[in-house]
């Protein structure tokens, strides 16, 4: 049979990748898509496996764009040909690709069929080893049909061929980790195939799973039989130290059971990305194995206002606790959004290190190293690591709380006269009757104040009691008539005033905006 011209489709949005991979007939037209690359780096490696014959790429990439790729491509390969994708404003940085030995290019804008399919044919011409004719008599083959299966498209396959390819009537898909076939051990895949003589399995060469570009795709057909055998099965071949929870990072991971080629898009996004995206919750060790995951439970809201009320009474190690118990409920939700839980880290972080500045401690260098901790929370890979981050961040703060000792009979004074305003807020509070309340005399009680706070008595008062406004607003139905008269303000008009001056909006442009 004719050797099909293979292209490797390299480039880093992933709409541009599936709309070229399936713009074409490839295989009717005498090409075979053999896979795909988000950016040069990911291109070398398949390459190398793959060795394609044509190399179609985009020139603007991440790591490593498409210039850089096109010269090491012709340094090591020199047989392959290069064509570049570009838009009008590259086309100059185009130009400076063909010293480097790119074969030709083509517009995005003009991406069409036949426009794809011309430059194509015109770049396997160049080739000696192939033959491509004009209309090629090439059946669709297996790995083109589970491609479009897998990307959502329909396909006009033939049954019959489909039934010829995959005669048992259950599927599986699995993703193994290539790291333990690259040091020499057996494949997770030959393993079941002596374990379940009658189960067939294809590799999906070139297939790239998202987010995760060192897990090998593979399709497993399988008979009523050992269909439920193959979790168990699967089990005994996990190493011990997994089984120990010794492992974070599952050695592989088996969607749930399905019966139909086209459920295939579904099951890998629904089935098997969610169970790699829940192993950043799951205990280290969980077998990654749909059927075998534990029951989730529903983790409840944390408190935030109780929780930054008692760091604001410096009550660390209560509110703290408190957080590391929201942390190991939410590992039994496992299926809730990583995102979201690690902008909450995040979040929890910045506000501690805000208040606590706000109380006249120093925290120049948290706030400074605030940064560091969230690029260590967004590279945590589970949530252990997180809950080391947060132990760190308490031990850290801890020690940005011990004042100098010249000036500790001062901080408890402040401290003090902050727990008070605090407690009293919705009192006609002034600062001649806590002067009164703390035997100062009024003056000097202003000068203190000013000279071990930020701010001034009257500014800190009005803004514990915005605050306090705010929050009822956010949360609770009480009337915007009485909120004011609710946190200390005798007149409802200067509270408006005060509150608008504050937080850049009315009372009742705020509550509006927050239950929008």
């Amino acid at each position: 049979m004719r050797e099909l011209c293979k292209v490797l489709i390299v480039d880093d949005e992933l709409l541009v990748r599936q709309g070229i991979k399936h713009l074409l007939n490839w295989e009717l037209d005498g090409f075979r898509m053999v896979g795909e690359a988000a950016n040069g780096k990911e291109a070398l490696a398949l390459i190398k496996e793959l060795r394609p014959h044509i190399v179609l790429t985009d020139i603007v990439m991440p790591v490593m764009d498409g210039e850089e790729l096109t010269r090491m491509i012709k340094h090591s390969w020199p047989e392959i040909e290069v064509v570049v994708l570009s838009s009008f404003s590259e086309f100059d940085y185009v130009r400076s690709t063909f010293q480097s030995g790119v074969s030709d290019y083509i517009l995005k804008p003009h991406l069409e069929t036949s426009k794809l399919l011309d430059v194509l044919r015109k770049t396997a011409a160049k080739i000696a080893s192939l033959e491509v004719p004009a209309t090629a008599d090439c059946q669709v083959s297996i790995s083109q049909v589970l491609e479009k299966y897998l990307s959502g498209y329909a396909t006009n396959a033939d049954k019959i061929l489909v039934k010829d390819w995959f005669p048992l009537p259950d599927f599986y898909l699995l993703g193994s980790h290539e790291e333990y076939e690259l040091q020499g051990e057996q494949s997770v895949v030959e393993s079941l195939e002596a374990l379940l003589p009658e189960m067939k399995a294809m590799s999906m060469p070139g297939y790239s799973m998202t987010g995760y570009p060192d897990m090998k795709l593979y399709l497993l057909n399988i008979s009523r039989e050992e269909r439920d055998l193959l979790p168990d099965k699967l089990e005994i071949l996990r190493p011990s130290a997994e089984k120990e929870g010794n492992s974070i990072a599952a050695r592989w991971v088996l969607s749930r059971s399905f019966q139909s080629l086209e459920q295939i898009g579904s099951v890998y996004s629904d089935s098997l990305l969610a169970l790699l995206r829940y192993q950043f919750f799951l205990p280290a060790g969980t077998a990654l194995i749909d059927s075998k995951l534990p029951a989730a439970e529903t983790a409840d809201v944390f408190a935030l206002q109780p929780f930054m009320e008692q760091v604001r009474r410096l009550q660390l190690d209560e509110a703290f606790g408190e957080l590391r118990e929201h942390i190991r409920l939410q590992s039994l939700d496992y299926t809730s959004d990583v995102y979201e839980f690690k902008s909450f880290i995040g979040n929890m972080i910045f506000n501690v290190i805000h208040l606590i500045g706000s109380m006249n401690y120093d925290m120049k260098q948290l706030d400074e190293a605030k940064y560091s901790y969230f690029k260590a929370i967004d590279d945590a890979g589970h949530i252990s690591d997180i809950q080391r981050i947060v132990d760190d961040f308490q031990e850290q703060v801890q020690l940005h709380l011990q004042p100098p000792k010249a000036s500790m009979a001062e901080h408890s004074s402040m401290k003090l006269l902050l727990d008070y305003v605090e407690q009293h807020y919705s009192e006609p509070i002034t600062l001649t009757s806590m002067a009164g309340q703390f035997h100062f005399n009024p003056s000097y009680l202003s000068s203190f104040f000013a000279g071990h706070h930020h701010e001034g008595f009257k500014e800190h008062l009005n803004r514990v009691r915005i605050n306090k406004a705010a929050d009822l607003l956010r949360y609770s139905d009480s009337p915007i008539s009485e909120i004011g008269s609710m946190v200390g303000y005798g007149d409802h008009s200067y509270f408006c005033k005060v509150f608008k001056k504050s937080l850049g909006l009315s009372p009742t442009q705020y509550r509006r905006q927050h239950q929008a």
